[in-house]
């Protein structure tokens, strides 16, 4: 079903459409603009998104070519300008697009700046550089003093596991090199984190070499941080009980697997997970 056109069956909810397709609900919804979920019609077509392709929600989405596209129409099905998305793939002539190649598709007030997307099935690259005093990335740059487990707060306590099913592939803690690493949970196809306690959405967006990422506030100024993601199930601002799906998890090419960087920490310092998940 992934990557082709669905018709729209008496009784069928658009909910019942992502799941079936096994994609999430609002990634359908970024693939169909437009589409009052409402509303459905018999007979309506849905064009359903295949695994390779994203929707981040400013933009550019990643989109796989499929028959009859043009830059034209693939502009007008997302409410964009032809020439934005040739000028987002340059290297790829508007007469030379094939079946199964992978594009960047600048959505109308969202960013534009990419590098050129691959037309394999590797994750395409971004350039955008976003700095956040609670961005992940500075606990795989540098090393960092780590806090006393015994000045944690106690609301830190028998937290759970951000995945139901999941294999520890690399341990909280400093490498061979002296820096410090995140943990790294391997999961399985389509599997979603969910939020280790309630909390605040303070980010839900891609960084740069973390791919999509939620970052959640929660009481006594501790956050979790959940990377690698393949689409954020969150927007920010929202509030989010504990349990409740945060993002789709990502695939690794480099690895082969669906990889969860997870990070916890408290005031900005990192915490070893395993002083607070149960």
């Amino acid at each position: 079903m992934a990557g082709s056109w669905i018709s729209v069956q008496r009784g069928d909810t658009l909910g019942e459409l992502a799941r079936r397709g096994g994609v999430p609900l609002e990634r359908l919804q970024r693939f169909n603009p437009g589409v009052d979920s409402r509303r459905l019609a018999v007979g309506q077509r849905l064009l359903m998104p295949t695994h390779n392709e994203r929707a981040p929600a400013n933009g550019p989405y990643r989109y796989q070519i499929r028959p009859g596209d043009t830059y034209t129409s693939i502009a007008r099905r997302f409410n964009t300008r032809a020439s934005h998305v040739q000028a987002a793939n340059s290297s790829i002539s508007a007469t030379a697009l094939k079946v199964g190649q992978i594009i960047a598709v600048p959505l109308k007030g969202g960013s534009g700046a990419t590098n050129q997307v691959n037309t394999g099935g590797g994750k395409a690259s971004d350039t955008k550089t976003r700095v956040t005093k609670t961005s992940p990335a500075s606990a795989s740059t540098r090393q960092a003093s780590l806090p006393d487990p015994g000045n944690l707060p106690a609301s830190a306590r028998r937290w759970p596991w951000p995945l139901q099913d999941y294999r520890i592939v690399r341990r909280f803690g400093n490498d061979s090199r002296g820096t410090l690493q995140p943990m790294l949970l391997a999961t399985e196809r389509g599997a979603r984190a969910t939020s280790v306690a309630d909390g605040d959405v303070r980010f839900a967006d891609s960084m740069r070499q973390l791919g999509e990422v939620v970052i959640v506030h929660h009481a006594d100024n501790i956050q979790s941080v959940y990377a690698l993601c393949e689409e954020p199930l969150v927007a920010n601002g929202d509030r989010v009980s504990r349990g409740d799906e945060v993002c789709e998890v990502g695939y690794s090419n480099a690895y082969e697997r669906f990889d969860l960087l997870f990070d916890l920490r408290h005031g900005g310092k990192p915490i070893d997970p395993h002083q607070v998940l149960r």
